[in-house]
C-alpha cells in the first residue's frame, strides 16, 4: 500500500506540474482530479482511503490504452467513460505499474484534451518539438 501511495502522489506531483493544470475537488476531499483548460485529463480519487489508491486517465493511443489495460485490475472508466477510452487503474495490485509508466499515461491523457498551445507549450519544455 505504502508503494502504491507513493506512486500516486508522484502522479500526482507530475500531473499538477503540466502547463497550466489545476487541481479541483468537484465531488468533495476525497475525489481529487486534475483539469487543463476545464478538461479533467486525470481522475486521481484520493491516497488517503481504505482502498489502495487508483487513477483513470483517457488513452486514444491504442498502443498505450492497450498497455494500461494489461495493467493488473485495469478496467475501462465506468460511467460510459470507458467508451471515450479512459482506463481506470489500482496502483496497489500486484505488478502495477511503475510511476514513470503511469506519467507517461498521464501526458498522454492531457495532450488529448489540452489545445494546441498548451501541448506546444509542454513540447518545448521537454525539447521535443514535432
Amino acid at each position: 500500500m505504502k508503494a502504491a501511495v507513493r506512486t500516486w502522489e508522484a502522479v500526482r506531483e507530475f500531473a499538477l506540474g503540466l502547463p497550466e493544470a489545476v487541481e479541483e475537488q468537484p465531488w468533495g476531499p476525497t475525489d481529487s482530479v486534475v483539469k487543463i483548460n476545464k478538461k479533467i485529463f486525470v481522475f486521481l480519487g484520493n491516497a488517503d482511503g481504505p482502498e489502495p489508491p487508483g487513477l483513470s486517465v483517457k488513452l486514444k493511443d491504442e498502443a498505450l490504452h492497450g498497455h494500461a489495460m494489461t495493467a493488473p485490475g485495469a478496467a475501462p472508466t465506468g460511467y460510459g467513460l470507458g467508451r471515450s477510452g479512459w482506463v481506470t487503474v489500482p496502483l496497489g495490485e500486484k505488478g502495477s505499474p511503475s510511476a514513470e509508466v503511469v506519467c507517461e499515461w498521464v501526458e498522454e491523457s492531457y495532450r488529448t484534451v489540452a489545445l494546441r498551445r498548451h501541448v506546444k507549450t509542454l513540447d518545448e519544455r521537454s525539447g521535443a518539438h514535432g
